[in-house]
């Protein structure tokens, strides 16, 4: 992978962590698109620059976080199903689910599909705001995102639909689902380099903290724009763009070539 790789892949992740379409998704179907091949490097490339993009909400959110004892420990609580699920399922995970694009284009497909039938049928309306998100919610929530261990299911969107379903208002679950990525990629993020760091190169060291502050910077203006439309918009649009990308990307890597 060289710089400019990095500074594209940067990008999309910047743009697509915080929106419910799947940034790791997105990652795995540019990186096939930029034909860069699957490797285990591109592999911890591809979970590591999403502490880029938490980064942001860290710069944005951290002292609130920090200063709201209630608010810290239901994030605590919201990570845990998926630090468990996930250091239980790491090997599979990283084996079999991170670059399959078959798997990719079924969870974008279905979970815009859900989202859009959600929106639809779903009417329930609350005034529940993030700082009122109970240790039993907060954990529901955790249940909710830790589906999002399969690559194309989309963590913002497992959070933000369970968090809609618990009866937890849009602005309040968005800016909870931004604060539980971060002790999630967090985690993530560390295990992984752990396990691989070594057997980086000096130039892919390069790579990554290009791609790392890439996203970082786009992040924050993808917050922004996410927390000004969620306002005004469902999030059928999402489903529709997920349905459509799945099926232009399916017919495009599987039927054109």
């Amino acid at each position: 992978m060289d710089i400019f790789s990095a500074v594209i892949l940067g990008i999309v992740e910047g743009i697509t962590e915080f929106l419910p379409v799947s940034s790791t998704g997105h990652l795995m179907l540019m990186a096939e698109l930029l034909k860069i091949p699957q490797s285990a490097f591109v592999k911890s490339f591809e979970i590591a620059i999403q502490l880029g993009a938490i980064g942001a909400v860290i710069f944005l959110y951290g002292k609130k976080l920090l200063t709201d004892k209630a608010l810290f420990y239901s994030v605590i609580v919201g990570f845990l199903p998926t630090a468990l699920i996930g250091f239980l399922l790491y090997p599979f995970i990283k084996s079999y689910l991170l670059g399959s694009i078959s798997v990719v284009l079924a969870s974008l497909f279905i979970g815009g599909i859900a989202m859009i039938l959600f929106e639809y049928f779903y009417k329930k309306e609350t005034r529940l705001h993030s700082e009122n998100i109970s240790i039993k919610h907060a954990l529901l929530i955790g249940l909710f995102q830790s589906v999002a261990i399969i690559p194309g299911v989309s963590r913002a969107g497992a959070t933000i639909l369970g968090g809609l379903f618990l009866g937890i208002s849009r602005e309040a679950i968005v800016r909870f689902s931004f604060l539980l990525a971060i002790p999630t990629m967090v985690v993530a993020t560390g295990y992984d380099l752990l396990r691989e760091a070594n057997n980086f190169s000096y130039e892919n060291l390069i790579v990554l903290m290009v791609g790392f502050f890439t996203a970082f910077i786009t992040a924050l203006g993808a917050i922004q724009f996410f927390m000004r439309i969620i306002k005004t918009h469902s999030f059928i649009s999402f489903g529709i763009y997920r349905v459509g990308i799945a099926i232009t990307l399916f017919f495009f890597l599987y039927v054109w070539i």
